[in-house]
């Protein structure tokens, strides 16, 4: 049965997973094993020069099913965590409240790529003006005016989401509603009476938020269990902790977010053992990448933004020294290079919107997910309790 499709309470299944969980330890073992091959295999699968893959890397095609690795993965996480593992004992005690504050750290993330990409479209918008006034012909003065007007626009965009948040334009908001407030006073904190179910109240982060601080915040300590510890229902806790870092800090790579100077160029992953050997290979590309494209002031890695800054600036400079009738070989250049910009933008205008909602999405899944481990960590803790009587 596929991952998504098992019924019934998370609690419940717990519940009734720890009445058989005796019987089971050799198949609970493989049920692990299959767990950290299943996370291997998927995030190879996304690695540029894998069989599977049809998406240029770090695209907005291949970022939408970066995101659905993350749900298949966290799927198949929660029903290894229903098989009945007691998750009071060291040191998934301590594991699990790790998760759980990168989840809630991750919730912000979310909200900071979902803003950035209403950026990338609004960028679009103008790109295509952009890419509409230099593809007429013959091409006139005020057809130059109106490409140059909207490429600096464009430009200035992009500079000012890496540089100063607060002041791209009109059409960023000064104001956020983030993610979800904070439980109680740490990772392990236990949830008050309803506070675990249901949606929290957003809480405001003013404009000194950092993702590249919050992407480190999340990616510290994440030390694999070592020794007898590594065994068990450990790992996948400690897997789900890289998989959330390492999704979360691609997105940040990729994608304009407010402050994303100072995000690590790469991220630490034990290279020896099976699970992660796909994401550590995706790292060392996404380096490659970052030496590749990223510049001061760069927006991000993503693929087409790569290209419509590469391709506006150009044609910016071309505005700019124009003089009517221009030399006809610039100007034929101009024409490929605005039909380039056009494609780039009817590729932008396909994906952008998808990639949003499916942010959305994963949003709304970690906050169930980490509302059923904190229930579910309660009550195992209530059944663990010794006995007043």
């Amino acid at each position: 049965m596929p991952p998504t499709d098992y019924q019934g309470s998370f609690l419940g299944r717990i519940s009734i997973r720890r009445n058989q969980v005796a019987s089971m330890d050799s198949e609970d073992l493989e049920d692990l094993d299959i767990f950290q091959r299943n996370i291997s295999d998927r995030f190879t699968d996304l690695l540029p020069d894998s069989p599977s893959s049809d998406s240029p890397f770090l695209s907005v095609a291949w970022l939408r099913k970066l995101l659905d690795v993350y749900l298949c993965c966290e799927a198949e996480f929660k029903a290894v965590l229903a098989t009945g593992h007691d998750i009071t004992k060291p040191p998934v005690d301590r594991l699990l409240p790790d998760l759980l504050d990168r989840c809630l750290k991750s919730l912000d993330i979310c909200n900071a790529v979902i803003h950035g990409i209403d950026t990338l479209r609004h960028a679009t918008s103008l790109a295509s003006i952009a890419a509409e006034s230099l593809s007429r012909r013959p091409l006139s003065d005020g057809h130059v005016r109106r490409a140059r007007k909207a490429l600096v626009a464009l430009l200035a965009v992009l500079a000012a989401e890496e540089k100063e948040p607060s002041s791209a334009g009109a059409h960023r908001t000064t104001e956020r509603n983030w993610s979800f407030g904070r439980r109680g006073g740490g990772s392990g904190g236990r949830a008050t009476s309803g506070a675990a179910v249901g949606l929290p109240k957003p809480w405001g982060v003013g404009k000194n938020w950092s993702a590249a601080k919050q992407v480190q915040a999340m990616s510290a300590n994440l030390v694999a269990p070592r020794g007898a510890e590594s065994a068990g229902i450990a790992v996948p806790v400690h897997v789900m902790s890289a998989v959330v870092v390492f999704v979360m800090w691609t997105m940040v790579a990729a994608i304009p977010c407010q402050e994303r100077s100072g995000l690590a160029t790469t991220l630490q992953l034990p290279k020896q053992v099976v699970w992660a050997q796909g994401m550590t290979g995706l790292v060392e590309k996404i380096g490659e990448e970052w030496k590749r494209k990223e510049k001061k002031g760069g927006a991000g890695l993503m693929e087409e933004l790569h290209k419509l800054e590469k391709v506006g600036q150009s044609l910016a400079e071309f505005a700019e020294g124009y003089k009517y009738p221009g030399e006809e070989e610039k100007v034929e250049e101009a024409g490929r290079q605005a039909e380039e910009m056009g494609e780039i933008c009817r590729r932008m205008e396909e994906g952008l919107a998808p990639l949003q909602q499916q942010i959305r999405e994963v949003f709304h899944r970690i906050v169930r997910s980490r509302a059923d481990m904190l229930e579910a960590s309660d009550h195992a803790a209530k059944v663990s309790a010794p006995s007043s009587m």
